[in-house]
C-alpha cells in the first residue's frame, strides 16, 4: 500500500454523531476538507455542512459529489432503537450503504469507509479472532449485528465485481466525551454524581476492549494516509470488566454511593479476543490512550457537562 499524504476533500455521514465528530476533528486536523452529511449541525463551523437523508439514493449522490473518499457511519446505533423499528433500521443500516456504494461508483470510484463494529464476531466460532475468521449468518443475534454483517458483505460485493475501493473499520466499544448518555459508561457517571449505587449484573466479569474515541478517529485518517483497502479490527488495549469500570467511576466521583449486584442476565455477550496485528501492520495504528487516562477524561466532560452551572458559579 502507498502512503498518501496529499489534501483530499472527504465526506463523513454522520459526521455530527460521536464517532463522527471526532473523525471530522482527526480529519480536519489532517488538512482535509470535510463535508459532513447529517441530520444535524456540526459541532464545529468550519466544515461543510449537507443535510441528508441517506435512504435517498439522489440526496447522496448529489451530497457525495465533490469528496473523493467517503466515510459512512451514520446508522441507527442503539440496540434497542433497532429492535423498536427494525424495518427502519434495516432502510437506514443496510439501504443506506447500498446507496452510498452505488454512489461512490457512478462517481468514479470513490473510496468509500464503512464502519462496522467487533459485535459481527458473535456470529464466529470459538474465542479468538480475526478479520479472516469465518461468520456464520445463523449466529447474528440481534438484527443490528445483522445489519452490519450484510453492509460488509455489500462493501466486499461492491469491491470486487466494480473495484470500488473499500475498507471496512471494525470498531471496539468506543468510549469518550460526546458519547451518547443512553449507554452504560454515562450511565454510571451520572448514578455516581447523583450519589447512587451503581448496578452491576451478575459478577460484572463480562469484559470488553474499550477504545478511547480519539484513537479510534485516528485511525480513519491513517486509512487515508495509507490508501488501506480490506477489513481492520479497532479494538482497545487490554480486556476491561464491567466490575473494573465500575469501581474506576467510584474512585474518580467522591459522590458515589458504591456497587450494588443484580442477577445475572441471560445470555450477555461475553466477548472475543480479536487480534489487532492487521491494523498495526497496515495502519501504523495501535491505540495508545489507556483505559484508566480515557476514562478520566470521560468522566470529567461529563461531570463539567452536567454541573449546574449556577453551581459552578456561585
Amino acid at each position: 500500500m502507498n502512503s498518501a499524504s496529499t489534501e483530499m476533500r472527504v465526506a463523513v455521514t454522520g459526521g455530527a454523531g460521536f464517532i463522527g465528530s471526532h473523525v471530522v476533528d482527526k480529519l480536519v486536523e489532517a488538512g482535509h476538507p470535510v463535508t459532513v452529511i447529517d441530520a444535524i449541525e456540526p459541532h464545529r463551523p468550519d466544515v461543510d455542512w449537507r443535510p441528508c437523508d441517506v435512504t435517498s439514493f439522489d440526496e447522496v449522490a448529489l451530497a457525495v459529489r465533490d469528496a473523493s473518499a467517503i466515510y459512512h457511519l451514520a446508522a441507527m446505533a442503539n440496540v434497542n432503537d433497532v429492535a423498536a423499528a427494525p424495518l427502519e433500521s434495516v432502510q437506514l443500516n443496510v439501504m443506506a450503504t447500498a446507496n452510498l456504494l452505488e454512489a461512490a461508483r457512478r462517481e468514479g470510484n470513490k473510496h468509500l469507509i464503512f464502519a462496522s463494529t467487533v459485535w459481527v464476531y458473535e456470529a464466529a466460532s470459538g474465542t479468538e479472532v480475526d478479520e479472516e475468521t469465518p461468520l456464520r449468518p445463523d449466529g447474528t443475534k440481534h438484527l443490528y449485528t445483522a445489519e452490519k454483517a450484510a453492509s460488509e458483505m455489500l462493501v466486499h460485493s461492491y469491491s470486487q465485481l466494480f473495484g470500488v475501493p473499500t475498507t471496512v473499520l471494525r470498531y471496539g466499544i468506543p468510549y469518550g466525551p460526546r458519547m451518547r448518555e443512553a449507554l452504560v459508561m454515562p450511565i454510571f457517571i451520572k448514578k455516581a454524581m447523583a450519589g447512587e449505587p451503581l448496578t452491576v449484573a451478575g459478577d460484572g466479569l463480562q469484559y470488553r476492549n474499550f477504545v478511547y474515541v480519539e484513537d479510534l478517529a485516528e485511525a480513519h485518517v491513517q486509512v487515508l494516509r495509507h490508501e488501506a483497502t480490506g477489513t481492520f479490527n479497532l479494538e482497545g488495549p487490554r480486556e476491561v470488566s464491567i466490575l473494573e469500570m465500575a469501581e474506576t467511576i467510584n474512585r474518580l466521583i467522591p459522590t458515589s454511593a458504591g456497587i450494588m449486584h443484580t442477577e445475572a442476565r441471560a445470555g450477555d455477550y461475553q466477548g472475543r479476543v480479536v487480534s489487532p496485528e492487521r491494523s498495526a501492520r497496515a495502519l501504523g495504528w495501535r491505540p495508545t490512550t489507556s483505559f484508566e487516562d480515557g476514562l478520566r477524561r470521560t468522566v470529567d466532560w461529563f461531570v463539567e457537562k452536567w454541573t449546574p452551572v449556577a453551581a459552578a458559579t456561585a
